[in-house]
């Protein structure tokens, strides 16, 4: 179960994604029971999760889908997994786990808290895969063996190297070395006690060309090789109309990829405008799947809410 290729004749390796998978279990609800009392939850959504995960059914459902490195387990999430990448067109190479991991999301009030179970004892190596073909590697800094390999492996192809930065896992600081866009979350500033202008100074000493934070309803800070700081702000989404802020960075992430695929020659000032209307377009939906944007959703919002900023 090395790898699985939904379809065997599609076109070769253009961009591949690496991250842990999960199937994320969304729940609205006023409050979550306590001891032995119950709750009826007002939605509920049931969709893929993790981060760079997330990112490729973002691309993919952007127009560009990429190939996609993520545990796969034989149980019944599993095949709801594969379901889920054959329906976006993705080509999943999967590294053989026992159990699917699962994730019970609870958003409230613009935050959302998770509960996760992961299974990460892999048992079977990575599959080496041909990248030679392809424009762009996207990490997010799990399954770190295989990160680190396809990271090495695309530098000496030139091909772009791009991370979420989104928590310190094993490995992540040796793997800053071999990135070229690297997008940190205000998160792992914090637990590298770096402020947000301390963790660009630092990504600009590993090399990476592009490097940003994310800061949440703030916006993004970020740089672009010799430049000076900048900063993105945020697109303004009316509160009454948030429903769901969890994937909202992972979809950030896929869409600046989709956006360089389209357009690998244009700034990633650009890139990332585009990317800043998906994830507004995501924190107004419940759950991954239904707050993935289409390239209509982007133009649609960014004219809508631009004036805004």
């Amino acid at each position: 179960m090395a790898t699985v290729a939904n379809n065997p004749l599609e076109p070769r390796l253009d961009a591949l994604f690496i991250g842990h998978a999960y199937i994320d279990a969304t729940f609205l609800a006023d409050a979550l029971p306590q001891g032995d009392e119950k709750a009826v939850a007002k939605d509920y959504a049931l969709s893929f999760g993790g981060n760079a995960v997330t990112a490729a059914f973002c691309c993919a459902k952007l127009g560009t889908p990429p190939d996609l490195l993520a545990p796969l387990a034989r149980d019944w999430l599993g095949h709801m997994f594969l379901d889920m990448a054959d329906a976006y067109r993705l080509r999943l190479h999967g590294r053989r786990v026992a159990r699917s991991s699962l994730s019970f999301v609870f958003p409230n009030d613009g935050k959302r808290a998770i509960l996760r179970a992961r299974d990460d004892a892999y048992l079977q190596s990575f599959p080496r895969l041909d990248i030679s073909t392809a424009r762009l590697l996207h990490l997010d800094g799990h399954m770190g063996d295989a990160a680190l390999y396809y990271a090495k492996a695309a530098r000496e192809r030139g091909v772009l190297v791009s991370l979420d930065g989104g928590a310190m896992r094993p490995g992540l600081l040796d793997l800053f070395d071999h990135i070229d866009v690297a997008i940190v979350a205000s998160d792992l500033c914090r637990q590298m006690k770096l402020s947000s202008a301390e963790m660009l100074a630092f990504l600009r000493g590993k090399g990476c060309c592009v490097g940003g934070v994310t800061e949440g309803g703030d916006g993004l800070i970020w740089y672009e090789n010799a430049s000076e700081v900048r900063r993105l702000p945020a697109l303004h989404v009316p509160p009454e109309r948030v429903v769901d802020t969890s994937g909202a960075g992972d979809v950030f992430h896929g869409a600046y990829c989709a956006s360089y695929l389209e357009a690998p020659q244009a700034p990633w000032r650009e890139h990332f405008e585009f990317a800043r209307a998906a994830s507004a377009h995501k924190v107004q939906h419940l759950g991954n799947e239904a707050g993935l944007p289409s390239q209509a959703d982007i133009a649609l919002l960014r004219k809508r809410l631009m004036e805004n900023v």
